[in-house]
Parts: C-alpha cells; sequence; structure tokens
C-alpha cells in the first residue's frame, strides 16, 4: 500500500489553519495529528517546510475540448496542467463535438478520462431545446449535473425556448448549471458597432457588446424561473457588479437553492486590459470595469458568491491571433489559478482559509462530491503543497497547456505549487507531472 507522511504542514481546513502532520494510506488520509512518526520503513516522508497544505482545488466548470476539438487541448493535457496548478479534480462542460447531449456520448467522454486524466474528473450532461428525455436519464450519482448555455458561446447549444427551459427546470431535480447572457441585447449591440466600425470591430468594444444589460436580463430570468420552479440552479461565471443584487449571503451554502461563482479572470482583468491584452483576455461573459472587479471581490468575501472557478477554455494562438469578430472567446488558466488566488492573498485581498473554502470545501459542497473538498480522516488524499515564498515568472518554457499561451504569461507569481497528490498517489514535484493519471471519476451524495 502507498504510504506517504507529510510532515510540518500548516494545514488549512475549515477556516483554520494549523501546524501539523498528514499521514496518507493508499488511496485515503489516515491521520491528521499534531505529530505524527512513520510506522513503516516503506512510508514516504515529505517535510512540508512549514508551507501551506490545502485540498486540492476543485474547478467547477471547465473545457478541455475533448472528443473533437483536440488541436486545442485534450483531457491528458489539460488534467496535466491542472494538477500543476494544484487542481486535482475538475468539472468539464458539455460542447464538445459532437455535443455532449445524449447519455452515450457523455458516457464516451467518461471513459476517454479513465484512460487519460491526470485528475479526477465529471462532465455535464449538456440540455438542448429538444434532448429533455436523454437529460432526465441522467444519473445523479455519477454525474455533476446538467449544463443550459442561456447565451452562444463555443459550440450550438443555445438553450432560448421558454417552453423547453421550463420543463427542465421543472423536471430535473440534479443541479442546473447555467451560462446567462441575453442573446437578443447581444446582436442587437453587435449590429450598433458593425454599423460604426463595419468587421473592424476593437476588441475594447467586447464588455460593450456583451454588456452588463445582456448578463443581468438572463441571471435575473434564471433566477426567477428557478424560484417559480423550485431547481437547484447554479449560476457560472458572474461578470458584473449589478447582478450581485440577485444572490443572498443571509443564508448558509447548505440552505441555497441558487448558487453563484465568479471566475479568476473576472477577479483579475478589467477593460483596461484589452489595450494590451487582446483577445488573449476575449471571454464570454465579458471582462468589464474595474467597478465590476470591485463589486465581485465584496460579493465573494461577503459570501453572496460560492466558488471560485476558472472557465478554462484553450484556444490556438492562430485562432486567438484573428481580428475580433472571428477570434474565439475563451482562454487557459488551470495551471494558473490557485497562485494568482495567492497573488490576491499576498496583496491583502482575501485569506488562505478563504481561498480554500471558495476553491475546495464550497465546490464539493454544492455538487455534493463524496469524500472530497476538505482534509478530513477517511476523506480522499487529494492534497496540495503550496509554497508561499518561493516566486516565478510564467513564460512559454514553463505553460503546461496545449496551446502554449496563458494570459498570465510575463506575470509574476510569488507563490508556487510545490506537490500535489491525486487519491494519494504523488502527481506532481519539483516542477514536473509524473507519468500517473491517478484520476478517478467522482461520485456524489445524493
Amino acid at each position: 500500500m502507498n504510504t506517504v507522511l507529510i510532515k510540518n504542514a500548516k494545514i488549512v481546513n475549515e477556516g483554520r489553519i494549523f501546524e501539523g502532520d498528514v499521514l496518507i494510506e493508499g488511496e485515503f488520509i489516515k491521520e491528521i495529528a499534531e505529530s505524527i512518526s512513520h510506522k513503516s520503513s516503506n512510508c514516504k516522508v515529505i517535510d512540508a517546510e512549514g508551507n501551506y497544505l490545502i485540498p486540492g482545488a476543485i474547478d467547477d466548470q471547465v473545457h478541455f475540448r475533448e472528443p473533437g476539438l483536440t488541436h486545442k487541448g485534450d483531457i491528458a493535457s489539460e488534467s496535466r496542467a491542472a494538477v500543476a496548478g494544484g487542481i486535482t479534480s475538475f468539472i468539464e462542460q458539455p460542447n464538445t463535438v459532437p455535443n455532449a447531449v445524449t447519455q452515450e456520448l457523455l458516457e464516451d467522454k467518461y471513459q476517454i478520462a479513465a484512460q487519460s486524466s491526470y485528475a479526477n474528473y465529471s462532465f455535464m450532461m449538456g440540455g438542448t431545446n429538444d434532448n429533455l428525455e436523454e437529460v432526465l436519464k441522467t444519473n445523479p450519482k455519477n454525474v455533476a449535473g446538467i449544463k443550459l448555455f442561456l447565451g452562444s458561446s463555443t459550440g450550438n447549444m443555445l438553450v432560448d425556448n421558454p417552453e423547453t427551459l421550463e420543463k427542465i427546470f421543472s423536471n430535473t431535480k440534479m443541479l442546473i448549471a447555467v451560462h446567462c447572457e441575453d442573446e437578443a441585447t447581444i446582436k442587437a449591440n453587435l449590429e450598433k458597432y458593425k454599423e460604426e466600425y463595419g468587421e473592424d470591430i476593437p476588441v475594447t468594444a467586447h464588455h460593450l457588446i456583451r454588456s452588463e444589460e445582456a448578463c443581468y436580463i438572463s441571471s435575473s430570468k434564471a433566477i426567477e424561473l428557478a424560484k417559480k420552479t423550485g431547481a437547484r440552479l447554479h449560476i457560472f461565471h458572474l461578470s458584473t457588479a449589478k447582478e450581485m443584487e440577485l444572490f443572498t449571503n443571509k443564508i448558509p451554502l447548505e440552505e441555497k437553492m441558487i448558487t453563484a461563482e465568479v471566475c479568476v479572470h473576472h477577479l483579475w482583468f478589467t477593460n483596461d486590459d484589452y489595450a494590451t491584452k487582446g483577445n488573449f483576455i476575449k471571454w464570454n461573459p465579458a471582462v468589464k470595469t474595474a467597478t465590476d472587479r470591485d463589486a465581485l471581490w465584496k460579493a465573494l468575501l461577503d459570501d453572496t458568491i460560492d466558488v471560485i472557478a476558472t472557465d478554462h477554455a484553450p484556444h490556438t494562438l492562430e485562432e486567438k491571433s484573428q481580428k475580433y469578430l472571428n477570434a474565439p472567446s475563451g482562454g487557459p488558466l488551470v495551471q494558473h489559478a490557485v497562485v494568482a488566488m495567492f497573488e490576491a492573498f499576498h496583496q491583502g485581498k482575501i485569506s488562505v482559509e478563504k481561498i480554500v473554502e471558495k476553491m475546495a470545501h464550497n465546490p464539493a459542497k454544492i455538487f455534493k462530491i463524496e469524500k472530497r473538498g476538505f482534509i478530513k480522516e477517511g476523506f480522499y488524499a487529494d492534497l496540495v503543497i503550496v509554497d508561499p515564498a518561493k516566486p516565478w515568472s510564467v513564460n512559454k518554457s514553463n505553460i503546461l497547456y496545449k496551446c502554449g499561451w496563458s494570459p498570465f504569461e510575463g506575470t509574476n507569481f510569488k507563490s508556487r505549487i510545490s506537490h500535489t497528490f491525486v487519491n494519494g498517489q504523488l502527481v506532481y514535484e519539483n516542477a514536473k507531472v509524473k507519468e500517473i493519471k491517478a484520476g478517478k471519476r467522482l461520485l456524489f451524495d445524493r
């Protein structure tokens, strides 16, 4: 049996930081104590040297592009980058090619991941205007949830039929995750800018085309429908100050029927960055103003927003280098999300305990993931050691994404991931991913 003893760690769990040791046996955390002596000759001992030991991050929204778009990324390449970045579990979205909108196509993705994933995995079932019967066959024990695109994004999965939406919300007992942008508002805005600029619209107009109004209209409709039907709703990648009034922090997370997520890029960048970053920070929903970013931070810290995720969505440099109208939206983030949040910790914006709450504990609670997201005896040993005082710079030579670029290129981070464990196996150490595909299918307490 694989036995590992992590000593002298600052263990971060459930709002506390305490110094201690953690013993791993096989896939699980066997013991947590102030001091543990290793009990066998084949026990590997790792001295954490007073660095932070955190539960592996759970990224509830990624696009790993397999099947069908593997020139951008695939489950193996992007899960390698994820474990290097301290993300030990991911939930992937259905807008691959073909779209995962039947049980058979959904299961195909699980079979690919079983052979190739370095991190734990789940894949969302995609809803469309005409696949309710397939959606209702989804197994709540081994599928994270149902994903609906209420605004068009990569892939043709827009659900815009009000009758269909109400049927899905009324009949689905599983968590429904939504991308909220109002299509009619976006189209009207786009026409206005085409009249002014023709086909040469500047990327600086992106947040005005995919506007605050487009986000608010769609989010408010989804919330209204969830309240009407009693559906369990989770709204992805919120980007505006105005949307924050739609959510509450007055009740515990476990009692919320409507939960909220923010992505790293909406906490980091603003529309001022379009001038230098261009299409490399073109996301849907768009990166918006500094006022919006400040409101998102406030909502995150006061628990109006429940989760930090990435919406990791790689595209090739060639694709991103096209004119604004042709360049796809999305960017790669899983390798740099945790250290980006630790950078915010160094800046005094957020505590390490709150990072762990939003990136590990809360995703586990919201999706009811079995035995993950916490440092507890009997839980899977998905663990990450973070050195908060080992600076490094993001550059082409250390980027692991298949697409080979990052919106963080040139950024200096003060913190570094030193070790990552997935199901008790040390998969990342000394800036190298080991060729151990330790990922398992996530299961859910439902």
